[in-house]
């Protein structure tokens, strides 16, 4: 793996910093939550997703994008590895998939993931890594 675990555990922790404040959206009056969202509302792929221009969404998408396009590959390999999508032993194939399938959009792809975090923890734990195990993240 090119990219670095502690890279992998930041995005996870400001994911979930971003899901957070979702959540708090979420609970004012007249918003939509995740769930009452159906197919047809979703973001079209030029636009931006619901949560953009938030701090925590533009810092997520500043450092992503500041990975090196086989580190986003990558990150995208991990999340469809945590969604059972591709196996540890498909790591290759996963990765030239990603690079196959998001070469001009693996920021928007990954940030338009309601549980990146979730499938980057899980991913990371298939791959033989975990957050726990750094210490600054």
């Amino acid at each position: 793996m090119e990219i670095a675990v502690e890279s992998v555990c930041f995005v996870i922790a400001k994911s979930r910093e971003l899901l957070a404040d979702m959540d708090e959206l979420q609970d004012e009056p007249g918003q939509l939550s995740g769930d009452d969202v159906i197919k047809d509302d979703l973001p079209e792929d030029d636009a931006p997703p619901v949560h953009a221009g938030s701090p925590e969404y533009e810092e997520l998408k500043e450092f992503i994008e500041g990975l090196n396009e086989d580190e986003q590959f990558e990150l995208v390999a991990i999340a469809w590895i945590g969604r059972g999508t591709f196996t540890t032993e498909d790591w290759d194939e996963a990765v030239d998939t990603a690079r196959d399938e998001h070469a001009r959009n693996a920021v928007r792809y990954l940030l338009g993931m309601p549980l990146l975090a979730d499938y980057l923890e899980e991913g990371l734990n298939e791959l033989g890594f975990s957050c726990e195990d750094e210490v600054s993240v």
